[in-house]
């Protein structure tokens, strides 16, 4: 099974820097959580994480991206390295050329154009790099912020699956977007 390439230099973008997670981001991923009490639910997470969680996800990243199963980088901005959000590749389908991406933003660190920037430096790589055909955003279809993240990354809305997802304790929509190796010519 392939892997994901190590990240030697992290991926920069306009505004935004990506590096692979590390325990000094602990404590803003706890932040951020604490201060959007729904950001665990955007993310498909029955409740928000503990520090234990966290450092657990974080100690299994490299094993992770050693198998190709999962990767999960660190937004930062361009100015320092301090953790501003995640993107976290899931779902990781080689035989089809196919990932998901989840990516949250820190609320202090909201409208600056990070996520946008951090989904096309991600998409691109996971394209270009590491050989994925394509590369999706799933969101609920009311995520007015994620859609727009998507669309200036250059991700193609494409439909909305209908009650796909359990979260919380109700079914939910979520609306598809997508880039796809063809894509990337454009930008």
């Amino acid at each position: 099974m392939p892997s994901f390439p190590t990240l030697d230099e992290p991926l920069c973008g306009a505004v935004a820097r990506l590096r692979p997670a590390a325990e000094r981001d602990i404590p803003e991923v706890l932040i951020a959580h604490q201060d959007d009490p729904s950001l665990h639910l955007e993310l498909g997470e029955r409740r928000p994480p503990s520090g234990a969680e966290v450092g657990r996800r974080i100690e299994l990243g490299s094993l992770e991206r050693s198998a190709g199963t999962r990767l999960l980088l660190t937004i930062t901005d361009l100015e320092d390295d301090e953790c501003l959000g995640q993107v976290d590749v899931v779902e990781t389908d080689w035989g089809q050329g196919r990932a998901r991406l989840n990516i949250w933003v820190a609320p202090a660190a909201r409208d600056r154009g990070l996520a946008g920037d951090a989904l096309r430096l991600v998409a691109g790589w996971l394209v270009r790099d590491c050989g994925l055909e394509r590369v999706q955003l799933l969101c609920e279809p009311g995520n007015a912020p994620a859609l727009a993240a998507a669309r200036a990354a250059g991700f193609v809305h494409e439909g909305t699956l209908r009650a796909h997802e359990v979260r919380g304790r109700h079914r939910v929509d979520l609306a598809v977007t997508a880039i796809i190796a063809s894509d990337l010519g454009s930008f």
